[in-house]
C-alpha cells in the first residue's frame, strides 16, 4: 500500500546537515569499513560489478541499492533501488527482516514502477517461507514521476543588540526524482524569508551507458553537488563498444564528456572484479582537467 508523498523523503534536518558538512574531501575507516567524505558527504559502501553494489549515505539515513545486504546498510530509513539485477537488489528481504529483528521502524522502499510488482511478490514468497511480516513501505516510481517532503524550522539569529534578537523563518523541502530508468537524483530547496534556493545535491546511477550524460533530461545530475556514477571498465582491455554492448560505462567516455560535468565531485563504483584496487587508483588519479582532484573512487572489496 503506497502511502502519501511525506513518507519518502528523509528528515529535512539530515539533508541540512549533509548540506553543510566541511567541503573536505578525505578516506578513512570507519569500523572495519572505509568511508569517504565528499562535498560535505560522508559515504560508504561496496560496489562491484557483477557482484554486489550498495552506496550508503549516512547523513541522509539512506542507500542507494541493496546488494547482498551489507550489516551497516541495515539502520538506513530509506533504500533506492535502481533497477533489479541480482547485485543490486539480492539483498532486499534479507534488509527488511534484519530492521525487524532489531526493532527498527520499517523502511521506505523506491523502486522504479515497472518491477514494483515483482518486488511486492518476492516479499510474500519471503513472508510464506520465513512466516515474517516484512513489513515496509514499497514505492515504485515512473520517469519524472515526483514526490516532496516539506518542513518548517524557526530558529534565533545571532543576538543583534543586548536586549533584542532576530527571528527568522526557514523553509526546507526535498524531492527525489527517478530521472530515467536508472538515474535517482536527490533535490534541496532552502527558503529564507523571501530568497530561495535550489540545489540538485546527490545523484546516482545504476548500471547505464554513458548516453545519460548526454540527455538533456538529466542536466541536473551533472549539477549535483555529488554524481555517483558507474564507470565498470578502465583500461583498454576492454573497449567502449563492448562496454556498451552490456550496458555499462567506461571511463575513457568520462574523459571524452569532461566538460559537461558541472558537479563538485564525481565518485565513480562499480568496477569490474577483473581490475585489481591499484589499477583503479591510478586510473583515476591519471584524470586530468577538469575532472582532475575531483574524482574519487569506491574500492572497498577490490
Amino acid at each position: 500500500m503506497e502511502s502519501g508523498p511525506e513518507t519518502l523523503i528523509p528528515n529535512s534536518d539530515s539533508l541540512i546537515a549533509g548540506r553543510n558538512a566541511v567541503e573536505t574531501s578525505s578516506r578513512k575507516k570507519h569500523g572495519n569499513a572505509e568511508r569517504i567524505v565528499i562535498g560535505g558527504y560522508p559515504i560508504e559502501g561496496v560496489s562491484i560489478a557483477g557482484h554486489e553494489t550498495c552506496v550508503i549515505l549516512p547523513s541522509l539515513k539512506l542507500a542507494f541499492d541493496i546488494g547482498r545486504c551489507p550489516q551497516r546498510a541495515i539502520s538506513q530509513d530509506f533504500l533506492f533501488i535502481s533497477h533489479a539485477h541480482m547485485d543490486h537488489i539480492g539483498g532486499v528481504a534479507m534488509y527488511v527482516a534484519s530492521r525487524g529483528l532489531f526493532s527498527l521502524k520499517p523502511p521506505t522502499i523506491v523502486v522504479p514502477k515497472c518491477v514494483k510488482e515483482d518486488v511486492e511478490r518476492l516479499f510474500e514468497v519471503h513472508r510464506t517461507m520465513d512466516q515474517s511480516e516484512l513489513k515496509n513501505n514499497l514505492i515504485g516510481l515512473d520517469v519524472e514521476h515526483t514526490t516532496y517532503a516539506m518542513q518548517e524550522k524557526r530558529s534565533l539569529s545571532e543576538e543583534t543588540s543586548k536586549s533584542k534578537l532576530s527571528e527568522r523563518t526557514t523553509s526546507y523541502r526535498a524531492r527525489v526524482i527517478l530521472c530515467t530508468r536508472m538515474l535517482w537524483c536527490c533535490f534541496l530547496w532552502s527558503f529564507l524569508i523571501t530568497y530561495s534556493t535550489v540545489s540538485p545535491e546527490v545523484a546516482f546511477t545504476g548500471d547505464t551507458t554513458s548516453d545519460f550524460i548526454i540527455d538533456e533530461d538529466n542536466s541536473d545530475v551533472l549539477k549535483s553537488r555529488v554524481l555517483i556514477m558507474e564507470s565498470t571498465f578502465i583500461d583498454g582491455k576492454v573497449t567502449t563498444e563492448h562496454a556498451r554492448e552490456y550496458g555499462h560505462t567506461h571511463i575513457s567516455e568520462i574523459m571524452g564528456y569532461a566538460d559537461r560535468f558541472e558537479n563538485q565531485a564525481i565518485l565513480l563504483i562499480h568496477f569490474s572484479a577483473r581490475h585489481k584496487r591499484e589499477e583503479i587508483e591510478a586510473a583515476v588519479s591519471a584524470l586530468g582537467p577538469p575532472l582532475g582532484g575531483r574524482v574519487f573512487a569506491m574500492t572497498e572489496g577490490f
